[in-house]
């Protein structure tokens, strides 16, 4: 079965239901990252490690028989215009390739407490001026099912 292909609401379906862990899930998610990857060029910051700790913590509490969010296990990218909390936040800009945000946005908030998994940070046009992934200063996205194409 490939995971990346169903919906969340099947993958969030799974979690409870112990087909698959969130551990699982969010290594498929890698999996198919380091497969693309160097092609498409879609994520200026990956967080596996970090990833991985918070996908064993809610298949601990899922084992536990804990009452879970919807979206609790489910991986995500964010773009990169959204600031997270200890997490590189450049918007695809050479000015902010180092800043690292002191908090988190309102929404990188709500994902926290909805158990969703950051991924990593997703490329973007600089500062979201565009819409093609073109325009970022550190390199341009490919779309992943046609490589001439933009996303």
């Amino acid at each position: 079965m490939e995971l990346c292909k169903l919906t969340i609401t099947e993958l969030s379906k799974m979690l409870r239901e112990k087909k698959i862990s969130a551990s699982e899930l969010t290594a498929d998610v890698y999996t198919q990252i380091e497969k693309v990857e160097n092609d498409v060029k879609s994520y200026i910051t990956l967080q596996k490690d970090e990833a991985m700790k918070k996908a064993a913590k809610i298949d601990e509490k899922f084992a536990a028989n804990e009452d879970m969010p919807l979206l609790a296990g489910i991986p995500a990218g964010i773009k990169d215009n959204i600031c997270t909390q200890g997490i590189k936040t450049t918007c695809a800009s050479k000015i902010l390739e180092n800043f690292v945000p002191p908090y988190s946005a309102t929404v990188m908030n709500r994902f926290e407490e909805q158990g969703v998994i950051t991924v990593g940070k997703l490329n973007m046009d600089e500062f979201a001026m565009g819409s093609s992934c073109e325009n970022s200063a550190f390199f341009k996205t490919k779309n992943p099912h046609d490589l001439e194409r933009v996303p």
